[in-house]
């Protein structure tokens, strides 16, 4: 298994080795390689066994060093980099030459984003290229907030995990560009629609669900347990597997499940921010528990929870 710590320096040469190291974001964890050298990239891909189809995020230290890997960028899509980097917002920009087309698909834009983690942004100042980074996890499953989910999941095909501690979001960032004048979000994540909109004005949502992806993270079936999940009313999906055994992810108190029912409640008090954080660990303990199939509800449709329920529905893709 992977080697656990805080040493930067040692994931650092790791790093410069083209070798990959997992590393700690406000998000959740990501799986980094030399963002500028296709070799250390496609140990990425390989990993994960992630098509190369699915683009990746580069992450850097500041919004001063993006512009060593695009072209340019939009005075809103600056004014969003501005106020929420370091954070939860990746920014979909016409990329350079130095950023490899295996990074990006073949696509012309890259995702950039500065993470929102102390340890990471120290070593990513300490390095002279930006790091792709992916969740940490095999292709589609569900994505790792501790570093001992990495380490369960890829820890024999990573050598370095550095251990930044429980991820504050648990989602992974919202993806922004822009067309024809026009600010789009490619994926809901740990930076709401309001908190955007509140800076840019109005913005289209495109959520894209095939195989043919704009951004990182809009394959249909994504975030998914082993485990079948199904999503609708908890007590007539209770009622419908009552001959199983079934984990149930609620929202709220008042919900009432059978005692054989193993429930993970994402947050008694409605809170947002604490479902975030809890929902893709309550996925894998599930998955890893004595139940036979996960039953959930959609939260309300608004701010995180529209990321939540995004999230949710393309677990429950079959």
């Amino acid at each position: 298994m992977a080697e656990i710590g805080k040493d930067i320096l040692k994931a650092k040469g790791f790093l410069e080795k083209e070798q990959l190291v997992a590393i700690p974001t406000e998000t959740v964890y990501g799986l980094a390689a030399n963002a500028l050298n296709p070799i250390a990239v496609a140990k990425i891909f390989e990993a994960k066994e992630r098509p190369t189809f699915d683009p990746l995020i580069v992450h850097t230290h500041s919004l001063n060093e993006v512009s060593r890997f695009v072209t340019s960028i939009h005075p809103d899509l600056l004014k969003l980099a501005q106020i929420f980097w370091p954070g939860p917002l990746t920014l979909l920009l016409p990329k350079n030459d130095s950023i490899p087309n295996l990074v990006t698909s073949g696509l012309e834009r890259v995702g950039v984003r500065v993470p929102n983690h102390p340890l990471t942004l120290e070593l990513l100042s300490q390095l002279d290229f930006p790091l792709a980074a992916p969740s940490a996890n095999p292709f589609g499953y569900i994505s790792p907030t501790t570093a001992e989910h990495v380490n369960k999941q890829l820890g024999t095909k990573v050598p370095y995990i550095l251990d930044g501690g429980s991820c504050e979001v648990g989602l992974e960032s919202t993806i922004v560009g822009e067309e024809n004048g026009e600010i789009i979000i490619y994926r809901l994540g740990g930076l709401s629609i309001n908190d955007i909109e509140a800076v840019v004005g109005k913005v289209n949502v495109q959520l894209n669900q095939s195989s043919n992806p704009k951004a990182p993270g809009q394959l249909k079936s994504h975030y998914a347990p082993k485990k079948p999940i199904y999503i609708g009313d908890i007590i007539e999906l209770q009622n419908i597997y009552a001959g199983k055994k079934i984990g149930a992810i609620v929202f709220g108190d008042n919900i009432k499940l059978n005692e054989t029912t193993t429930v993970k409640n994402l947050s008694s008090s409605k809170n947002y921010q604490e479902a975030a954080v809890n929902l893709f660990s309550f996925l894998r303990e599930l998955d890893e528990d004595a139940v036979d199939v996960i039953i959930t509800d959609l939260l309300p449709e608004q701010g995180l929870g529209l990321a939540i329920n995004d999230r949710l529905r393309r677990a429950a893709t079959l």
